[in-house]
């Protein structure tokens, strides 16, 4: 595929060039010279390149299928709790939270996850396990898990998002106690998978919410709505410059891995631990950008 080669051009000046997420501190011990990268087309076709299966911490993009989850379980109720606007906002910011009463922009930013995962949790009493046996049978890989050191690692420096979750649930928004949400939501951050594994299991995203034994998990118009909000939201507080370059409904993770759904076509996952200014991989958006610029998988 010599839109994929075009790809590899691109991101190679990018690879290793921009910050670690330092924050975590096993993220930051992360060789950032390393990329992958993962085109799985509907028709059941897999092209690879580089690091595509090193696993990584997958982060933020674990918020796209605990969001499918809930949304498969109990419809749109959940946007009675979430908003679904661009945040224009770092990712961890409290700014919004305080001024809007507990009820977070979007499902993406840690305050929407987390209200996410508390109502998993509420759903199946184990949001994580709900996550992660949906990851295993659609990666059809039964050793995928969270990262023990990685949750540490998070658990360890996570007052934030700590403080984020106890502003929810002084506002109401929490129905679950907040160690609970806390823990469940540092799991589901800490999942290891690589850009294979990620990118086989979005598929039921590009075939309207059908999974991979042909069973429906999300309705056409679920799995619309989904990717439109990936698309104006996916990729924390620089969606629309996202947007502008790639074109696909996406979500970043500070891992460095990135999602991209292609409706109808496939899915596009790619990996470089480097981040950019936004906490999007540098590279990771250099390579999607080429790819959707020599080629037709793009939804514009």
């Amino acid at each position: 595929m010599d839109a994929l080669l075009r790809a590899q051009e691109a991101a190679a000046p990018e690879v290793g060039r921009g910050r670690l997420a330092e924050y975590i501190p096993s993220l930051g011990a992360v060789d950032p010279r390393q990329f992958g990268m993962v085109i799985a087309s509907c028709d059941g076709q897999v092209h690879v390149l580089g690091d595509a299966d090193v696993r990584f911490s997958v982060q933020s993009i674990s918020k796209v299928f605990t969001l499918a989850l809930v949304v498969a379980a109990e419809g749109e109720d959940i946007w009675d709790r979430v908003s679904r606007e661009p945040s224009g906002n770092p990712f961890n910011s409290f700014l919004q939270l305080d001024q809007e009463e507990g009820r977070p922009r979007n499902p993406f930013i840690n305050a929407g996850a987390l209200v996410v995962t508390d109502r998993l949790h509420s759903l199946t009493g184990n949001a994580y396990g709900a996550l992660r046996d949906l990851m295993r049978r659609e990666s059809r890989n039964a050793d995928v898990d969270s990262d023990p050191a990685v949750a540490r690692s998070e658990l360890e420096v996570g007052h934030r998002t700590t403080a984020l979750a106890h502003l929810l649930a002084s506002y109401g928004n929490l129905e679950c106690p907040v160690d609970q949400v806390i823990n469940q939501y540092v799991a589901q951050c800490a999942l290891s998978m690589t850009c294979r594994e990620l990118a086989l299991a979005g598929l039921f995203l590009a075939r309207d919410g059908v999974l991979s034994d042909a069973t429906r998990l999300l309705s056409a118009r679920q799995t619309k709505r989904i990717n439109a909000v990936m698309l104006t939201c996916g990729t924390y507080d620089s969606a629309g410059e996202f947007a502008y370059r790639v074109g696909l409904p996406a979500k970043s993770g500070v891992g460095g891995g990135i999602l991209a759904v292609i409706p109808d076509r496939g899915v596009a996952c790619v990996w470089s631990p480097a981040l950019g200014p936004s906490g999007s991989s540098a590279a990771g958006l250099a390579a999607l950008d080429a790819f959707t610029t020599y080629s037709d998988w793009t939804v514009f």
